[in-house]
């Protein structure tokens, strides 16, 4: 029953729709001047879906022959996508780039709203909106100027499954040496003001916003520092950036966060604690490693990197595993600046990357890393751009921008 009464007052809801868009498209083609060497071809007719329903549009059609190439001034104007209005297209792209997989999103948007639109149009619908989504963290925006006591910025990158032919020629680790995925990489930035009752720090709410990238970390890089600088970091009491310890972050925080503090998280350098101790014990199963792996990370809290080292030295010298215990050794070396943790905790800072770990799993992950996916590099750069204005609560802010820039294109002029 509530089914058919939905159906029922949808007809009339598209209807409605119909006519107060015709209405505005008879408007805009009324004020519409062309430009030199346009040519009118007449009024064409389109089949579009709304919310509600489908209805007919009329507009006129614009050719020009010295560019090879015509337009519908009206559909610029209203923000029309591929033959769908825009409140309609807003919904396919979030349901296409945040359910697990178009399938489900084609299955979701049936069942909740009594929406017929086929997965390939809803893959269409996303792939239409990628390039402005990726284009979105670029936007030249003022930064914002309420300063802030400590910023953060973080970074992180996992393998996404690919195509056969995106991956040819790019070395991996199967056993012939092959990939299997590409790395994306996700930034964020947050913000925090204060600690809870226990002294430790309180992430401020929703203060966390997300960018990402499928390619180089060259790319990626700038990409973090703009959204920080939009986020106010010139104008932060503390700006922090917390990472992981590989070169390339590390790198990427000396070029892009110059006199920024680094903070390598905490639990990655437990798990090198554990390979320290897998490699002096001679064993990941050694039954002493989780009791001194306890002691390595009290020590670590204790802005103790410097001694561990030492007392690692000096337990393995003249040892065969020596050799060994130095390379994982090198971790802590080239990091000991970044891992001074009873400094950073006294300070009120936070030791861990838990929030772009989660993001890697909840904006990547949950979308891209399903069981038999296999990508395109533009699939999965349009998606997960998406998901990155969705989760940094920006959705409002994207489409009120690309409705102007859709407007502007249009080149509407009144009479």
């Amino acid at each position: 029953m509530e089914g058919l009464i939905r159906t029922a007052i949808f007809k009339p809801a598209a209807d409605l729709v119909g006519y107060l868009l015709q209405a505005a498209a008879d408007r805009i083609d009324d004020r519409y001047r062309p430009q030199r060497g346009e040519q009118r071809k007449g009024r064409v007719s389109i089949q579009l879906q709304c919310l509600f329903g489908i209805f007919t549009l009329s507009r006129y059609y614009y050719y020009h022959p010295g560019r090879r190439q015509g337009h519908y001034p009206a559909d610029d104007a209203l923000g029309l996508e591929t033959g769908y209005t825009p409140a309609l297209a807003r919904l396919i792209s979030l349901e296409g780039a945040d359910e697990v997989s178009y399938q489900k999103a084609q299955n979701h948007l049936q069942e909740i709203g009594g929406i017929e639109v086929d997965l390939r149009q809803i893959q269409r619908v996303v792939q239409r909106l990628g390039p402005a989504a990726q284009a979105w963290p670029q936007r030249e925006d003022k930064p914002q100027t309420t300063p802030v006591p400590i910023m953060y910025a973080s970074g992180d990158a996992t393998g996404v499954p690919m195509r056969p032919e995106e991956l040819i020629g790019r070395p991996g680790q199967q056993p012939d040496g092959t990939a299997k995925t590409r790395y994306a990489y996700l930034g964020c930035v947050f913000t925090q003001h204060g600690r809870d009752d226990q002294g430790h720090p309180v992430r401020d709410y929703q203060s966390t916003t997300y960018v990402s990238h499928l390619g180089p970390l060259a790319d990626f890089a700038p990409l973090l520092r703009q959204e920080a600088i939009r986020r106010g970091m010139a104008s932060a009491g503390k700006v922090i950036l917390l990472i992981d310890g590989a070169e390339g972050l590390e790198h990427m925080g000396r070029d892009y966060f110059s006199g920024c503090l680094q903070i390598v998280d905490f639990f990655h350098a437990m798990e090198h604690g554990t390979l320290v101790l897998s490699a002096l014990l001679g064993s990941p199963n050694h039954p002493d490693l989780r009791p001194r792996l306890r002691l390595w990370a009290k020590t670590l809290l204790k802005n103790g990197v410097d001694k561990l080292v030492d007392h690692a030295r000096r337990e393995c010298a003249g040892n065969p595993r020596a050799a060994a215990v130095e390379k994982e050794l090198g971790y802590f070396i080239r990091n000991s600046k970044r891992m001074q943790y009873g400094s950073f905790r006294k300070a009120g800072y936070f030791i861990g990357s838990g929030v772009i770990e989660a993001g890697c799993k909840t904006i990547i992950g949950a979308r891209c890393k399903q069981s038999g996916m296999h990508w395109g590099v533009s699939g999965a750069q349009h998606v997960l751009a998406l998901r990155c204005i969705h989760a940094s609560r920006r959705l409002n802010d994207f489409w009120k921008l690309r409705l102007q820039s859709r407007s502007t294109q249009s080149t509407c002029t009144a009479a």
